[in-house]
């Protein structure tokens, strides 16, 4: 390891052993990320171990460690949100810094292990994204860029216009990406697309069914972590 990279290290895992307060200055990193998994009334238990199964498998494939380690920082953060209607959300994974296999395969092992722990519910993607914005502040890192990750198999049919929460985080600097699985809606790709993906490179990604999840996920990271624009290239 070179010895940049050791003192990089070093400092970052002093910093993280520092209650926030006294954190002089937050950690840098290429890409913070918040990946929002659907777990309104409409996911069973089997399409939701099906998601998170193809998350954690993503963050154990070569390809995205290489996308982590092709940033400026080498080094992206990561928070789990498991979401349902306007006022049911949890950040089951709280903020986590991945800068090598260790840590990738460290995420993928908890990423697979936290139990589901929202049941039923609306499905409020408008609540989501409002959610996810707050978990940017205080998070201890200073990312390049702040990314929210929405897969979902619903419209908006709760909480407050999708639209709205859409643009309040765009403005404040904050890219939504979808992932629309669909099962239940066959346009709900067209949908995301209207309404709720926005801010640089935003994108949407469309499953046709849980099965098809984990690969869809996997080019979904890949996406997000090398930080590429819709016309291909770089953020």
């Amino acid at each position: 390891m070179k010895r940049g990279r050791r003192r990089f290290l070093g400092i970052a895992a002093a910093a993280l052993a520092m209650p926030a307060a006294a954190r002089a200055q937050a950690i840098p990193v290429d890409l913070a990320l918040v990946l929002a998994v659907d777990c309104s009334r409409s996911i069973d238990a089997d399409e939701f171990a099906l998601q998170i199964k193809g998350y954690a498998e993503a963050f154990r494939h070569p390809t995205i460690l290489k996308a982590i380690v092709s940033g400026v920082y080498r080094t992206i953060a990561v928070t789990y949100v498991q979401w349902a209607g306007p006022f049911l959300q949890n950040q089951v994974i709280p903020w986590t810094m991945i800068n090598d296999a260790e840590s990738a395969e460290e995420f993928s092992d908890r990423m697979a292990g936290v139990p589901r722990v929202i049941f039923g519910g609306g499905t409020s993607l408008s609540g989501a994204i409002d959610y996810a914005r707050t978990l940017f502040r205080n998070a201890g890192y200073e990312p390049q860029r702040r990314v929210v990750d929405v897969s979902g198999d619903g419209i908006n049919n709760s909480g407050r216009l999708v639209q709205s929460a859409r643009d309040d985080a765009v403005a404040a600097g904050i890219t939504i990406n979808g992932l629309a699985i669909l099962t239940e809606i066959a346009g709900l790709d067209r949908y995301f697309n209207e309404f709720m993906v926005g801010g640089p490179g935003a994108f949407v990604i469309a499953v046709e069914s849980f099965d098809d999840f984990a690969q869809a996920v996997l080019n979904k990271l890949i996406r997000e972590i090398a930080g590429e624009l819709s016309d291909g290239t770089a953020a």
